[in-house]
Parts: structure tokens; sequence; C-alpha cells
């Protein structure tokens, strides 16, 4: 699993080291590192970390570089570092940094994970009491606005061949909340979705690609406010699961970005110092749950 273990220190000749001596760090603390590699001995970048203290607080997390490294200063004390990345089992280990020290894990190998089971092929439907279709807009610049969909139904068509499968999704576009009725008065209004001439939101999907591990991009048409645009959802596949009553359930989270003006949704109005109320994108959160079709 390791190519150093704890407490080892690079040699003082090497390019690493003096990266590292040239690193400010204060005197009662030390650094830790490691390197993620794939079975393949391939560094695995993006991968997630996690340094939590013996009481299990996050002390520092973030995401490994472009080629594996991690890379991080803590106070002196014992930790434990975690490591997660899709496809892969997750890795656990304990770390002792000490003041002034420089504590290497080396390379931490990580092993392909069995993928979770798909869903056995036929026809689901949404769940919607255990789904949820939220959205996120920046306000004024720097705050960020929260809603969600409350009323939507869907159908999800499995395939033999995963990629073959097919998903419709209709939303009403009323159902619009942000917990302030002034403001989704606003958003059901002609200056945005103008429900009165388009009630409904929908998506077809056009085909399903495999990313690897837990990762599928699902790409579709989604029409808007009259108008219709390709987009791609961001889905990770959570796998399957029993109900409280024994029905099988399959999950999944799924993300997108969509850009308001190419759905002319291009209402604006601007403050005194010339910001934007309303940002120019949407980011779209979905938690997905489905059931078969009975």
């Amino acid at each position: 699993m390791f190519g150093r273990w704890l407490g080892s220190r690079a040699k003082p000749d090497t390019a690493q080291n003096n990266a590292l001596a040239a690193f400010p760090v204060p005197l009662t603390a030390g650094m830790l590192s490691c390197r993620v590699l794939d079975p393949v001995s391939e560094p695995v970048p993006q991968a997630d970390f996690v340094v939590t203290d013996s009481a299990g607080r996050k002390i520092v997390a973030g995401e490994t570089d472009p080629f594996g490294n991690v890379v991080a200063t803590v106070p002196a004390g014992d930790y434990r570092v975690g490591v997660t990345a899709d496809g892969f089992t997750p890795f656990h280990g304990p770390v002792t940094v000490t003041e002034g020290g420089h504590a290497s894990l080396g390379d931490v190998a990580l092993q392909v994970a069995q993928p979770p089971q798909l869903p056995d092929p036929g026809d689901w439907e949404i769940e919607p009491s255990h789904t949820q279709i939220g959205f996120t807009a920046r306000h004024i610049g720097m705050a960020r606005i929260h809603g969600r969909f409350n009323t939507f139904a869907g159908a999800v068509r499995i395939a033999d061949r995963m990629e073959d499968s097919a998903m419709h999704v209709v939303i009403d576009a009323a159902s619009i909340d942000t917990n302030v009725q002034m403001r989704d008065d606003h958003l059901r209004s002609a200056d945005f979705l103008d429900i009165e001439r388009y009630p409904t939101l929908e998506f077809y999907s056009d085909r399903f690609v495999h990313r690897g591990g837990t990762r599928w991009g699902v790409t579709g048409g989604l029409t808007l406010h009259g108008v219709s645009r390709t987009v791609t959802l961001d889905t990770q596949y959570l796998g399957l699961g029993n109900g409280l009553e024994g029905e099988t359930r399959a999950a999944c989270r799924a993300t997108t970005e969509l850009h308001r003006e190419d759905f002319t949704l291009t209402w604006q109005t601007m403050l005194a110092r010339g910001i934007a109320v309303v940002g120019p994108s949407i980011k779209i959160d979905m938690d997905i749950q489905i059931v078969p079709k009975s």
C-alpha cells in the first residue's frame, strides 16, 4: 500500500525536499504528503482527501493536484488521512506530524472498486417524495439564492445495455420555490419563467455515456421558456437499495449548469455599482431515486 511509511523524510538532496524547505511552516506545525496512484502506478488527479484529528474533526481537505500529490501543513499531532476517488476503494491511514517535521505516506496505491449493480432492465419512475430538483443562482455578485421545484414527474426506461436507456422528466414551472413569496411570484412572471405561456420544463435524454466507475453523462434536450437546448447531466450512480417496505430503489446525483441567455431568460437590472442583481448562470443539483413502475 505504501512506498514509504509514516514519519519518513525526503532525502536532503532531492528537488522535492528543496521545494518543501522553501515553504514557510509555523514553528508548532509540520508537513504531510503523499502521492496517490492507481493500480498501474499512474497518478490519480482530483482525488478527494481529508485529514482528521484524533477526535474526528476535519483539519484540512481538498483534491490531489494533476500529478496525484497531496501536500498540507498542519499543527503537530496524530491524524488520519482519507483518500477517495471515483471507481476506487477508499484509503484510510494514520500519520503523525512532528513540529518542523515532514511526514510522508509515500505512494498510496488505490485499488479498483467493484462497480455498484445497475438497475434491472424495464420501466422505472422517479419517486417524488425522495427526489429533489434544486438550483442555485448568484445574487448581487456575492450571495447565493437556493431554490427547488416541488412538482415533477419522470420515467426512465432501463435498457439491456445501459447506454441505450432513456429518460423523460416534466417539471411544473409554477412549483418553483425559493422560500420567499415575492421572489417566487417574480420568477413565475413574464420576466423569467412566464408560466402562463410555458407551464412546464421538459427533459428528454438522447444518450447515456459511461465515464468510468460510477460516473455517467446523460445528454439530452431541455426545453425551458419555450427554447430547447442540449445539456449534459454529470451523474454519479449511487447503486441499488431497499425502502422501508422492501421495495427496490436506485439512486443517483446529477448536476449541470445552465446559462440564462441560452433560454432567453434575459431579465436583468443593475445596482448602482454596476453589479448585476442576478448572475448569468444557474447551477442545477438533483438527488434522484427511481422505483420500478407499478
